[in-house]
């Protein structure tokens, strides 16, 4: 059963909402760090950057699809003016409809012939401009934080 499912039926802690006006100061920069791998990545200034930089740090277990991972995060919202399906490389990519983050470094097993395709239109985060060659040896259920840089 999927974790997000579980933290919406549970009472503890209410997920992160779009409805609900955050007042924390939101990072310009955030850093993922996924298996022990460092990531920076700059944030955009969208609704979508700001609800996930005002819920920091953040923790989940990360899943990969072709060249890209993954990973579920409590935060509820819908798609913005940035949302879309081709991805570029070390762009970080909120899925609103299954609440998660997607951090592109290659094709995704969808891609055609000279694009990464996304599995639905995506909003776009942040960006990085790390090396993101060693996000190659991640393996699925390995530990991610998200915190400000």
């Amino acid at each position: 059963m999927p974790t997000n499912y579980l933290r919406r039926s549970s009472k503890r802690t209410p997920p992160h909402s779009s409805g609900t006006p955050q007042r924390a100061a939101v990072p310009a920069s955030i850093e993922l760090i996924v298996a022990g791998i460092p990531v920076h990545v700059a944030l955009e200034p969208t609704q979508s950057a700001a609800l996930i930089g005002a819920a920091l740090p953040l923790y989940s277990n990360v899943e990969t699809w072709g060249e890209s991972i993954h990973f579920e995060i409590p935060i509820r919202g819908g798609r913005d003016r940035t949302a879309r399906i081709n991805a570029e490389v070390g762009g970080l990519y909120y899925w609103a409809e299954d609440e998660r983050l997607i951090l592109v470094f290659g094709p995704t097993p969808i891609s055609g012939r000279g694009e990464i395709r996304l599995p639905r239109p995506c909003n776009l985060i942040g960006r990085t401009i790390d090396n993101l060659a060693p996000l190659s040896k991640v393996h699925p259920g390995q530990k991610v934080t998200l915190k400000a840089a």
